[in-house]
This record gives C-alpha cells, sequence and structure tokens, in this order.
C-alpha cells in the first residue's frame, strides 16, 4: 500500500501505525506521531489503522538551543 511518510511517500507492509513504525525501524527512542494530521498518543499506536494515501509524520525531539 502507498502512504506518505513525512512527505515521502512510501509502499509499506503494515496495516496500523505501531507495525509502520517498527517496519521503518523506529523501534527505540521517543517519538511523536500523526495521521492525516491528528496527533495519535503513544498508546494508540496499534489500534491506528492505515489505508492507501493516508499521510503520517514521525517527529522525534532534538536537543539544542
Amino acid at each position: 500500500m502507498k502512504i506518505t511518510v513525512n512527505g515521502d511517500e512510501c509502499e509499506i507492509s503494515s496495516y496500523t501505525l505501531s507495525g509502520l513504525l517498527e517496519e521503518l525501524g523506529y523501534t527505540t527512542g521517543r517519538i511523536a506521531t500523526a495521521v492525516d494530521g491528528l496527533f495519535v498518543p503513544a498508546g494508540l499506536r496499534g489500534d491506528q489503522c492505515l489505508g492507501e494515501g493516508m499521510r503520517v509524520e514521525i517527529l522525534s525531539p532534538m536537543q539544542g538551543g
């Protein structure tokens, strides 16, 4: 299925947000996620279904000043 992740079109095999994160290698560290512009809390990522054409944003905190 094709979705957009952080602005780039991707072909993925996962049908949940948590599966997508694992598929893309986001298995450690803190991140924030949004699907089609709506924030998805970490505890709900396994319930968040993905479909053709959806937009996913994955953000990780950065240190600096």
